[in-house]
């Protein structure tokens, strides 16, 4: 599992996604956000405006990120 560290107290789904490479455009996100191929916190999430937050756990194609706090 990967650590992905963000500055602030939360990032939307769809950009923590190309944060974390889990994908190259917002447009990619999007669409597999919206195709049910993300799961956070071991749901699956459709939304991609999303609020993430420390802690959480994000999956995409058998690959997780957790979002940590910087500090």
């Amino acid at each position: 599992m990967e650590r992905i560290v963000i500055h602030t107290e939360t990032i939307k789904l769809d950009a923590l996604l190309k944060f974390a490479g889990l994908c190259e455009t917002g447009g990619e996100a999007k669409e597999l956000i919206q195709a049910g191929q993300v799961t956070l916190n071991g749901e699956v999430c459709t939304q991609r405006g999303k609020k993430c937050r420390p802690g959480d756990e994000v999956t995409l194609d058998g690959r997780t990120v957790r979002v940590a706090e910087a500090g």
